[in-house]
Formats: C-alpha cells, sequence, structure tokens
C-alpha cells in the first residue's frame, strides 16, 4: 500500500540546524534501503500557491496564496508499505527528529492511504 504523509510545520525563527538536516538524511536514505520510501520533496511556501474549491452550488473559486493557516504545508514523502502502522512508524521517526533536534519546532504530519488500481 502507498501512504502520502503531508508535513505541516512552523519554524522557531531559526534555520534547521544541521544535525536535524543530517539526521534528516540519514532516515531517508534508511527508509529507501528497506524499500518503503518512493519520494520526497519539500514545497514552497503557501505565498506561491493556489486554492481551488468547488462549491455546494457548483461555483468555481481560485484563490492565491499565501494562505491563513498558521502552519505551512512544508513537505511530503511518499511511502510503499504493508501497513499503515509502517508508514505512521516513519513518520514518528521523522517528527521525533524534528522534536529532539530543532528546539521551538512546532508541527503536525497527516498520513494519507492512496488509492491505486491494485486496492
Amino acid at each position: 500500500m502507498r501512504y502520502l504523509v503531508l508535513l505541516k510545520g512552523t519554524a522557531p525563527g531559526t534555520p534547521p540546524p544541521p544535525e536535524l538536516m543530517a539526521a534528516i538524511m540519514q532516515l531517508g536514505e534508511d527508509a529507501t534501503a528497506a524499500g518503503a520510501l518512493l519520494d520526497t520533496a519539500g514545497l514552497a511556501p503557501s505565498v506561491d500557491s493556489a486554492r481551488v474549491t468547488v462549491t455546494g452550488g457548483g461555483a468555481l473559486d481560485v484563490v492565491d496564496g499565501p494562505f491563513a493557516e498558521t502552519k505551512e504545508m512544508i513537505s511530503y514523502a511518499l511511502y510503499q508499505v504493508r501497513t499503515k502502522a509502517e508508514a505512521t512508524e516513519w513518520t514518528t521517526r521523522f517528527m521525533k527528529l524534528h522534536r529532539d533536534l530543532w528546539p521551538g519546532w512546532e508541527g503536525e504530519a497527516e498520513v494519507h492511504r492512496v488509492f491505486t488500481p491494485a486496492g
């Protein structure tokens, strides 16, 4: 099964520490070597984004960013794993790195199953 992890966060006013970046790279290498990580990338701030909405009456609305949310969507990861628990475990490891190595960082990650033709 594939799972898409979306990361939202707020930076504490300092750049990510080098130790965090090294730990993230190592975790990515570990996940890739395990055959779990298919893709990952950072996302531009919402100032470069747009939101397209369809209302109940069928009207389309397009709004350019930035958006009012306090946490920005900052990255994603795509995993190929056997269970949601595995995707959640990789995500938890990633979030623990941020907690432990970047004081003041706050964020949340959503783990979504991706539907594919195979199920």
